[in-house]
C-alpha cells in the first residue's frame, strides 16, 4: 500500500510538471512582454504569480526523487532545507496573490473612477514586493525548526541537521513539534483563512455588480465569472486539505502522517493557474488565439476589400 501511495505521489508530481511548466513558461514570457511595453496592476500581480508556480515547479523534480526513494532523502542534506522552503513558501505566495488579484478585479469595478485615478503599476509592484516578504517570513520555520535542540538524543530525532540524514523535514521530536505546531496553525488563518475570505467576499461582489450592469455583453459576463469560480476553486480544491492539516495536526499535538497526499491538490495548483490567466488577461487569450485571429482578420479585409469595390462598381 505504502508503495502505490508513493507512486500515486511521483505521477502527480510528474503530471504537474509536464503540464505546468509549458503552460507557464508561455504566461511568463508573454505577461514579461506585456509589462515591458505598457504595464499595468494585474498583469504585474500575474507575472508574480506565474514566477511562483515557477519556482515551484523548479523544485518538483526534487520532490520526484524523494518521491521515488520512499521519501527517504538520498541527495545532499543542504538541498533538504532550500527545496522544502520553496515548495512551501510558493504555495503561500500563490494563495497571496490570487487574493491580490480578486482585490484588483473588486476595485475595478466596484470603485471603476476613483481606482483608475489611483491605478499606479509602481503599487502593484511594492504590494508583490510585500506578498514575497509576508510568504517568505512566514515559511522561514523550515530553516529554524531542524536547529531546535532535543532533550534526548533518540534515533527519532532524524532531523538534525547532519550530513547523514535520512528524512526531510517529516520526521519532528516533541520540541521540535511544540514550535512548529503553533505557527502551522498561524499559517492557516493568516495565510489561508483571511485569504479565502478576501477572495469570497471580492468575487461575489464582483459577480454581483457585473450582473447589475445592463449593457455588458453576454460572452465578457461569463468570462468574469469563469474567472471567479476558477479563483474560488483553486482555493477550495488545491489549498483547503493541506491547510485542514495544520489544524488536525495541532489538535493531536503531531505531524499527520498523511500530509504528503494532502499536498497533492496543492501540487496541482501549478496546472490549475493558467486558468486565472485565461480569464485574467488578454494578453494570454492572445497569445494562444493568435493564429485564429490572424485568420478572421484577413477574412474580414477580404470581405471589406471586396464590398468596398463593389460600391465603387456601382457609383
Amino acid at each position: 500500500m505504502a508503495k502505490l501511495n508513493y507512486q500515486l505521489l511521483l505521477s502527480v508530481y510528474i503530471l504537474t510538471f509536464l503540464i505546468g511548466l509549458p503552460a507557464n513558461i508561455l504566461a511568463f514570457f508573454t505577461f514579461c512582454l506585456k509589462v515591458y511595453r505598457k504595464p499595468t496592476p494585474i498583469d504585474i500581480l500575474l507575472l508574480n504569480l506565474t514566477i511562483s508556480d515557477l519556482i515551484f515547479l523548479a523544485v518538483l523534480p526534487f520532490k520526484m526523487k524523494e518521491a521515488t526513494d520512499n521519501l527517504n532523502w538520498s541527495l545532499p542534506y543542504y538541498l533538504c532545507p532550500i527545496s522544502s522552503f520553496l515548495f512551501f513558501s510558493t504555495i503561500y505566495t500563490s494563495t497571496l496573490f490570487l487574493t491580490a488579484i480578486s482585490i484588483e478585479r473588486y476595485l475595478g469595478v466596484a470603485f471603476p473612477i476613483r481606482y483608475a485615478l489611483g491605478r499606479r503599476p509602481r503599487n502593484a509592484v511594492i504590494a508583490s514586493c510585500f506578498l514575497w516578504l509576508l510568504g517568505s517570513l512566514n515559511l522561514s520555520i523550515v530553516y529554524i525548526v531542524p536547529y531546535i535542540p532535543s532533550s534526548d538524543n533518540s534515533s527519532s530525532s532524524k532531523l538534525q541537521p547532519n550530513p547523514h540524514v535520512t528524512i526531510c523535514y517529516d520526521l519532528f521530536t516533541e520540541e521540535q513539534l511544540s514550535i512548529l505546531l503553533p505557527v502551522r496553525l498561524e499559517l492557516f488563518l493568516v495565510l489561508f483563512c483571511i485569504p479565502l475570505l478576501i477572495c469570497c467576499f471580492c468575487y461575489i461582489n464582483f459577480i454581483r455588480i457585473l450582473s447589475n450592469l445592463p449593457h455588458l455583453g453576454r460572452r465578457r459576463r461569463l468570462r468574469a465569472i469563469g474567472l471567479a469560480l476558477g479563483t474560488l476553486l483553486v482555493f477550495t480544491i488545491c489549498f483547503s486539505p493541506y491547510n485542514v492539516s495544520h489544524v488536525v495536526g495541532f489538535v493531536h499535538g503531531d505531524n499527520e502522517w498523511w500530509r504528503h497526499f494532502a499536498l497533492i491538490s496543492s501540487t496541482l495548483n501549478a496546472c490549475l493557474d493558467p486558468i486565472v490567466f485565461y480569464f485574467s488577461s488578454a494578453a494570454v487569450r492572445s497569445s494562444l488565439l493568435s493564429e485564429r485571429s490572424n485568420k478572421i482578420k484577413k477574412c474580414k479585409c477580404e470581405i471589406a476589400n471586396s464590398y468596398s469595390r463593389e460600391i465603387t462598381i456601382y457609383n
